[in-house]
């Protein structure tokens, strides 16, 4: 920096306004309105005269943790605010991840076109599989063990805890 460059005096403390340093309200924001969907959806569903848990089980309860889940974060980012660097002349350049998108939207695309065939606990551990491979996981057997016990799980709740029917696929004798 020469003697010539005209230096700017840091701005006072309240003159950026409310949203400086708190744009990450966007995702309690999100989470909240996806959370608000499910709920209204759930009371939406006829459920008259079905056995509990019912068909709005599942949804109250991830649209209430949902909703919770969003009232935390919001307040956390309004009591902390994120720091914001100053970035006058400076350029960025922003970085995607492609091959984790194509892993993840690749994995659920095998999912949605493999269950039929596979049945939902290998179809389902597959889709685990290429998402913790999409984020940076390494260890493909133990990914593997995990996504199968996940998979089974979520295959038994369903089946016995909601009485729903996944599709059992290969490992139920049928295609």
């Amino acid at each position: 920096m020469s003697p010539q460059d005209p230096v700017e005096p840091p701005a006072p403390a309240g003159e950026h306004g409310f949203w400086h340093g708190r744009s990450a309200l966007l995702m309690p924001g999100l989470l909240a309105a996806f959370s608000l969907f499910l709920l209204i959806g759930a009371f939406l569903v006829p459920a008259a005269d079905t056995e509990f848990p019912g068909p709005r089980f599942v949804p109250v309860i991830l649209g209430g943790v949902g909703l919770l889940l969003a009232v935390l974060l919001g307040v956390g980012v309004l009591r902390t605010p994120e720091p914001v660097e100053e970035t006058s002349g400076r350029s960025y350049r922003s970085h995607s991840d492609f091959a984790a998108l194509a892993w993840v939207a690749g994995g659920f695309l095998a999912f949605a076109l493999l269950m039929p065939w596979l049945g939902w606990i290998l179809a389902g551990a597959l889709l685990f599989w290429c998402t913790a491979h999409g984020f940076g996981s390494r260890r493909p057997l133990f990914d593997i063990l995990i996504a199968l016990f996940l998979s089974s799980v979520i295959y038994l709740i369903f089946g016995t805890g909601l009485g729903l029917i996944l599709p059992s696929g290969i490992l139920g004798g049928g295609f």
